[in-house]
């Protein structure tokens, strides 16, 4: 098996689903999570019940030394990647940006953006056909926040997912010509447990009105995106962006 993928923040949620649908469709998958071992190492049984091959791995991609390692790590346990998926994201309580302080938007730039830049470098280094490499495939977790600006709540946190849209843009661009494609998903309102930690886990029930489809999304859709721009069926796609908003 050389199809290779490291999803981070794959212990629950978009990760997770992301994670079991990958190794359901062939992929050896680093589950990379930071504090919910146990989570993790669920995921990583269920896919190795099924028959799929996968390895749990603690790092925190706020940190540059954690994120090496964890690449490092996957290199040993299932060899080097040959996808990446930027999943994982922070939020914080909702807040006005009048009340918004550094120490907070540090937080949340340096693990949403900061994070999603190093772990493109490791990947790009490992990939590219300019450094040897076999090329592959880089899916970026943005939101619909990027579009949204989500006012009164997370204007920091749809900051953080702009970042993210344009390097997107500018990395697909700049690795077109070295066999790596970069794109990105945003999704809308999903049920996971991201709403709860800015204070209201009850949240896309309260939003999903206005939702066009008139209901919040699953995990498992927004896997479905992700699956497709890691696979041979989206070859001639990067620097795109898909919206699984359910029209919003």
């Amino acid at each position: 098996m050389d199809k290779v993928v490291l999803i981070t923040g794959a212990g629950r949620g978009i990760g997770a689903a992301t994670a079991k649908l990958a190794a359901r469709r062939g992929w050896a998958v680093c589950v990379n999570y930071l504090k919910n071992r146990d989570a993790a190492e669920a995921v990583v049984r269920g896919i190795g019940k099924a028959g799929g091959r996968a390895v749990a791995i603690a790092a925190d991609v706020a940190s540059e030394a954690d994120v090496v390692r964890l690449f490092q790590e996957c290199d040993k346990a299932l060899g080097p990647v040959s996808a990446l998926v930027n999943n994982t994201g922070i939020l914080e309580r909702q807040i006005r940006v009048e009340d918004i302080d550094a120490a907070r938007l540090g937080r949340i730039l340096t693990t949403n953006v900061v994070g999603s830049f190093i772990c493109a470098r490791e990947a790009v280094r490992r990939m590219s056909t300019k450094r040897g490499g076999k090329g592959g495939a880089i899916v970026n977790v943005s939101s619909a926040a990027s579009r949204i600006g989500s006012p009164g709540e997370y204007v920091d946190y749809a900051a953080s997912k702009g970042a993210i849209d344009s390097f997107t843009l500018g990395l697909s661009k700049e690795v077109a010509a070295e066999g790596i494609r970069v794109n990105a998903v945003r999704p809308g309102v999903i049920y996971t447990e991201i709403h709860a930690s800015g204070g209201e886990p009850g949240r896309v029930d309260r939003v999903k009105g206005s939702v066009p489809m008139q209901r919040g999304g699953q995990p498992e859709e927004v896997a479905e995106a992700i699956l497709w721009l890691m696979s041979p069926e989206s070859s001639y796609c990067t620097g795109i962006f898909i919206d699984v908003t359910g029209g919003r």
